[in-house]
This record gives C-alpha cells, structure tokens and sequence, in this order.
C-alpha cells in the first residue's frame, strides 16, 4: 500500500534503532520523505472531510515540489474509526480524520466531546479546540496512544433521525434501541433521555437501521444525508445535543520519520487545509435540512430546554471524571 522511497539509508538504520529504545525518537530526524501517505476517511468523496482532505493534500504537494502525495481511502476502507485511530498508533495506518467518538478508549478526556448541550454554537467549539482545550487534548493523544492530532477538523454538531415517530421532547425516546457510538457518556446520555442505548461500528449502522435492528442514530447533518440515511429512516430532530470534532491526525510513528522540514510542511498543509474544511462543514449543513425534508424525511425541532435539562446528571456524574478545570475552559471558551 505504501510506497516511500527515502533519500538515505541511513533513516532505516535510525528506526531500527531506535525501535529497541524505550524512549521515542527526537522528532524531526527522519530523512526527506518521497512518496504517499494512505489517509483514511470516514465519509466519501465530495463530503466535507474530502475538502479538507483535498486542501491538505494540494497544499503538501506544493510545499514538496511533489515529494510527498496524498491517497484517500473513503469511506472508511482502512477500517472503522477505532480501527483507524488503533492503526495510527501502531504505525499500520498512516494518517486518517475520525470523530472523537471512539478516541475516549484511548484517552478519556476525549469523552469531553460527547457531554451535552457542552457548545452553544461553531464558534464557542472553535475557540475552545484552537485554544488551551485543543492543546492540552492533542497533547495527552500524542503521549498515551501515539497520534499527533494535526488540525482540529469537525464533523459539527450532531442530531438524531429515527424510523418510530417524530421528537418533539425526550419522552418521545422511550424505549427507542438507539445506536451510539463506542463512548460511555454517550451510552449514559441516550439512557438517560429514555432510549435503549447501544454501541455499534460506523460501518455497520446503515444496515442495522435498515433491518430495523437499530431504531436511531445520531450524527451530523452533512453525515446523515451522505449516507443517504433518509432511505432508511423517517424522522430527522435538531437536536443539536453534541459538537463533533474530526481531528486530521497523522501516526507518531511516520512522523518521526520525517525530516523537520517535511514536519513542518505537513503542518502547514493541516493549518491551510482547516478552515477550508469547517467552511464546507457548515455549508453542507446548512443545505442538508432542506435536501433531506425534499427527500421526505418529517423534521422537528424539539425542546432543547428540556433536552438539556434532563441530560443534566450525565455533565454532573462525567464532569469530575474528565477534569473540572478542562471542561469549565471548554465551556467558558470565548472567540
């Protein structure tokens, strides 16, 4: 899959090396990279993870006279999101964008991301993840699962659909088997809302929901109509109970390998390629309500209050767990 040509043998020599040390090597020592970096995404081609894909990857090979080329791997063909963030970690997977979802397996602070009604609106989350809370989150993924988060990308704030009946409050949920993903707050925050809350892989919602396994899902809305949930699902709630980000990351592994002046170029790539994708994620947004009502989903938009209030013990019981101080920054973050 990979196909990487380096400019010394003496890089080789260096990762051999350093492999037997406990210590990770200093960054920055690998020799010039020439080749292509596999990224995986989650979403497929044309959906805002794409654009930013896209972005990072013209601009890297710019900054590389072309030494270093980009492949995508849609819609999650490297594997689920877990499988992804354990490959980077261990080197077999090069780079990837994924939800924050799965991550908190990895490090628990990043079940910060699935409390609810935590971020009022896109610029309370992006002053929170491009200040103090994003440092400090991208710095304890880096030391416990080596993955070095690259730019804070997102998939937005998340929202439920459902095959049962329209939502208009939390009773509304009663008993409904709702799909999460691998993360206890989100697990304690369904079955708090009255929902029979159950983890399953992103790869296999979409048939779940189809054979009814599943009732409902919750994502983002540029999520929900890429993969066409409408087909199997009736009923779309603005919910807007969670921010989601998708943080571009990259293997500590190959990372160290590079030189510093390729460390550098990839990091610029990420920093160019942000706001390009948060742009695309906020437009997709925006026109997925109307594409998925004109493909006769029934939309409602609940109660927020009263989402917000009954979801209140899961922030008190998951609050001291994740560190008081890290969700108070995040919570009072400012523009």
């Amino acid at each position: 899959m990979r196909n990487r040509r380096w400019a010394a043998a003496a890089a080789a020599v260096s990762a051999l090396t350093l492999a037997a040390c406990s210590a990770p090597p200093a960054p920055g020592t690998g020799a010039d990279f020439e080749g292509t970096i596999d990224l995986s995404l989650a979403l497929g081609e044309g959906s805002h993870h794409h654009a930013g894909a896209e972005a990072f990857a013209e601009e890297l090979s710019d900054l590389t006279q072309g030494r270093i080329e980009t492949e995508f791997y849609y819609n999650n063909a490297l594997g689920g999101e877990r499988e992804v963030v354990e490959g980077m970690s261990i080197g077999s997977v090069d780079a990837g964008i994924a939800s924050t979802g799965p991550m908190g397996g990895f490090v628990e602070e990043y079940y910060l991301f699935d409390l609810p009604y935590l971020f009022q609106d896109y610029d309370h989350a992006w002053a929170a993840l491009d200040g103090s809370v994003g440092d400090e989150l991208a710095g304890l993924l880096e030391e416990e699962a080596d993955v070095r988060v690259l730019s804070w990308m997102e998939n937005g704030f998340r929202h439920m659909t459902n095959g049962v009946r329209p939502v208009h409050t939390p009773d509304d949920l009663d008993d409904m088997v709702h799909r999460t993903q691998e993360s206890n707050v989100q697990i304690d925050t369904w079955s708090q809302l009255g929902a029979n809350a159950t983890p399953l892989a992103w790869p296999e919602v979409y048939t779940a929901l189809q054979q009814g396994v599943m009732d409902s899902q919750e994502n983002p809305l540029p999520t929900i109509a890429d993969v066409r949930f409408h087909e199997v699902q009736d009923h779309l709630a603005l919910t807007q109970h969670t921010y989601s980000p998708a943080p571009l990351m990259i293997s500590g592994d190959l990372w160290r390998q590079l030189s510093e002046d390729d460390q550098q170029a990839v990091t610029r790539a990420a920093e160019h390629a942000l706001p390009v994708q948060r742009e695309a994620s906020v437009e997709q947004a925006g026109a997925a309500v109307q594409d998925l009502e004109d493909e006769g989903m029934q939309v409602t938009r609940p109660d927020l209050e009263a989402f917000e209030a009954r979801t209140g013990p899961v922030r008190d019981t998951w609050a001291p767990r994740l560190g008081e101080d890290l969700v108070e920054d995040a919570r009072s973050a400012t523009p």
